[in-house]
Protein backbone atom coordinates (compact mmCIF):
# COMPACT_ATOMS: atom_id res chain seq x y z
CA UNK A 1 0.00 0.00 0.00
CA UNK A 2 1.20 3.47 -1.15
CA UNK A 3 -0.05 6.81 0.47
CA UNK A 4 0.56 10.43 -0.18
CA UNK A 5 -0.43 12.51 2.24
CA UNK A 6 -1.28 16.01 1.64
CA UNK A 7 -2.28 18.72 4.67
CA UNK A 8 -4.69 21.32 3.20
CA UNK A 9 -6.87 24.17 3.44
CA UNK A 10 -9.76 22.18 1.96
CA UNK A 11 -10.63 19.39 -0.27
CA UNK A 12 -13.28 19.82 -2.60
CA UNK A 13 -14.25 16.63 -5.41
CA UNK A 14 -17.02 16.16 -7.72
CA UNK A 15 -17.47 12.66 -9.41
CA UNK A 16 -17.56 13.05 -13.27
CA UNK A 17 -17.31 9.63 -15.01
CA UNK A 18 -17.51 6.22 -13.58
CA UNK A 19 -15.33 3.52 -14.22
CA UNK A 20 -15.85 -0.58 -14.42
CA UNK A 21 -14.48 -0.85 -10.92
CA UNK A 22 -16.80 1.97 -9.64
CA UNK A 23 -18.62 1.69 -6.17
CA UNK A 24 -21.93 2.56 -6.30
CA UNK A 25 -22.77 5.17 -4.24
CA UNK A 26 -25.68 8.29 -3.48
CA UNK A 27 -25.69 11.17 -4.78
CA UNK A 28 -25.05 12.52 -1.39
CA UNK A 29 -21.01 11.12 -2.23
CA UNK A 30 -21.00 12.44 -5.46
CA UNK A 31 -19.35 15.85 -4.09
CA UNK A 32 -17.55 16.16 -1.41
CA UNK A 33 -15.50 18.82 0.54
CA UNK A 34 -13.99 19.05 3.82
CA UNK A 35 -12.03 22.14 5.81
CA UNK A 36 -8.71 21.39 7.30
CA UNK A 37 -8.21 18.25 6.11
CA UNK A 38 -4.83 15.68 6.44
CA UNK A 39 -5.85 14.08 2.75
CA UNK A 40 -4.46 10.56 2.83
CA UNK A 41 -4.67 9.48 -1.22
CA UNK A 42 -3.75 5.75 -1.01
CA UNK A 43 -3.36 2.72 -3.59
CA UNK A 44 -3.90 -0.34 -2.27
CA UNK A 45 -1.70 -2.67 -3.97
CA UNK A 46 -2.14 -6.63 -4.99
CA UNK A 47 0.42 -7.35 -2.49
CA UNK A 48 -1.99 -6.38 0.32
CA UNK A 49 -4.53 -9.14 0.05
CA UNK A 50 -1.99 -11.60 0.93
CA UNK A 51 -0.98 -9.68 4.19
CA UNK A 52 -2.73 -10.05 7.72
CA UNK A 53 -2.97 -6.59 9.67
CA UNK A 54 -2.75 -4.04 6.92
CA UNK A 55 -5.18 -2.30 7.57
CA UNK A 56 -4.16 -1.84 11.29
CA UNK A 57 -0.41 -0.66 9.77
CA UNK A 58 -2.43 1.54 7.57
CA UNK A 59 -4.33 3.10 10.29
CA UNK A 60 -1.24 3.54 12.73
CA UNK A 61 0.75 5.26 9.64
CA UNK A 62 -2.37 7.69 8.99
CA UNK A 63 -2.21 8.58 12.85
CA UNK A 64 0.97 9.48 13.04
CA UNK A 65 0.98 11.53 10.30
CA UNK A 66 -1.91 13.25 11.59
CA UNK A 67 -0.62 13.66 15.13
CA UNK A 68 2.50 14.68 13.61
CA UNK A 69 0.31 17.51 12.07
CA UNK A 70 -2.67 18.19 14.45
CA UNK A 71 -5.47 17.06 11.73
CA UNK A 72 -8.39 15.70 13.42
CA UNK A 73 -10.31 15.61 9.64
CA UNK A 74 -9.51 12.89 7.51
CA UNK A 75 -10.16 12.68 3.96
CA UNK A 76 -9.36 8.94 2.24
CA UNK A 77 -8.76 9.32 -1.50
CA UNK A 78 -8.57 6.58 -3.97
CA UNK A 79 -5.51 7.22 -6.10
CA UNK A 80 -4.32 3.99 -8.34
CA UNK A 81 -1.73 6.67 -9.81
CA UNK A 82 0.71 5.60 -7.15
CA UNK A 83 1.86 1.74 -8.18
CA UNK A 84 1.19 -0.21 -11.31
CA UNK A 85 0.30 -3.33 -8.84
CA UNK A 86 -3.26 -2.87 -7.77
CA UNK A 87 -5.11 -5.02 -5.63
CA UNK A 88 -8.51 -6.09 -7.05
CA UNK A 89 -11.43 -3.63 -7.06
CA UNK A 90 -13.20 -5.35 -4.25
CA UNK A 91 -10.44 -5.97 -1.97
CA UNK A 92 -9.50 -2.45 -2.44
CA UNK A 93 -12.96 -0.92 -1.39
CA UNK A 94 -13.18 -3.26 1.54
CA UNK A 95 -10.12 -2.32 2.88
CA UNK A 96 -10.43 1.59 2.54
CA UNK A 97 -14.11 1.41 4.04
CA UNK A 98 -12.28 -0.26 7.25
CA UNK A 99 -9.99 2.24 7.84
CA UNK A 100 -12.68 4.86 7.47
CA UNK A 101 -14.64 2.86 10.75
CA UNK A 102 -11.10 2.75 12.10
CA UNK A 103 -10.67 6.42 11.57
CA UNK A 104 -14.21 7.40 12.70
CA UNK A 105 -14.15 4.71 16.25
CA UNK A 106 -10.98 6.75 17.06
CA UNK A 107 -12.96 9.77 16.81
CA UNK A 108 -11.49 11.32 13.74
CA UNK A 109 -13.76 13.27 11.06
CA UNK A 110 -13.43 11.34 8.16
CA UNK A 111 -14.30 11.98 3.93
CA UNK A 112 -13.91 8.95 1.95
CA UNK A 113 -14.25 9.48 -1.89
CA UNK A 114 -15.98 6.93 -3.88
CA UNK A 115 -13.19 4.50 -5.33
CA UNK A 116 -13.48 3.69 -9.18
CA UNK A 117 -14.59 7.30 -10.06
CA UNK A 118 -12.78 9.84 -12.59
CA UNK A 119 -13.02 12.81 -10.56
CA UNK A 120 -12.51 16.73 -10.55
CA UNK A 121 -11.07 18.08 -7.62
CA UNK A 122 -9.05 20.44 -5.89
CA UNK A 123 -7.63 20.72 -2.86
CA UNK A 124 -4.42 23.74 -0.98
CA UNK A 125 -1.40 22.14 1.08
CA UNK A 126 -0.68 24.32 4.04
CA UNK A 127 3.25 24.94 2.70
CA UNK A 128 4.66 23.67 6.11
CA UNK A 129 7.31 21.26 6.70
CA UNK A 130 5.36 18.27 7.28
CA UNK A 131 2.59 19.35 4.64
CA UNK A 132 3.63 16.43 2.08
CA UNK A 133 4.51 13.27 3.00
CA UNK A 134 4.49 9.80 1.47
CA UNK A 135 3.94 6.15 3.14
CA UNK A 136 4.71 2.52 1.60
CA UNK A 137 3.03 0.22 3.92
CA UNK A 138 5.81 -2.44 4.19
CA UNK A 139 5.45 -6.45 3.91
CA UNK A 140 5.95 -6.65 7.90
CA UNK A 141 3.60 -8.91 8.83
CA UNK A 142 3.86 -11.44 6.38
CA UNK A 143 6.90 -13.90 7.80
CA UNK A 144 9.56 -14.93 5.45
CA UNK A 145 11.30 -17.92 5.41
CA UNK A 146 15.22 -18.44 4.66
CA UNK A 147 16.39 -21.76 3.51
CA UNK A 148 18.69 -22.97 6.58
CA UNK A 149 21.64 -25.34 5.51
CA UNK A 150 21.92 -28.45 8.02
Amino acid sequence: MKILFAHADYLNYRVKERTKFAEEVGEDRKVGNMEDPLIAFTCVEKGDEELNGIAGEALAEIKDVADRVRAKNIALFPFAHLSSDLASPTFAVKLLMDLENRLKAEGYLVLRAPFGWYKVFEFRTKGHPLALLSRSIPNRTKQSHSPTSE
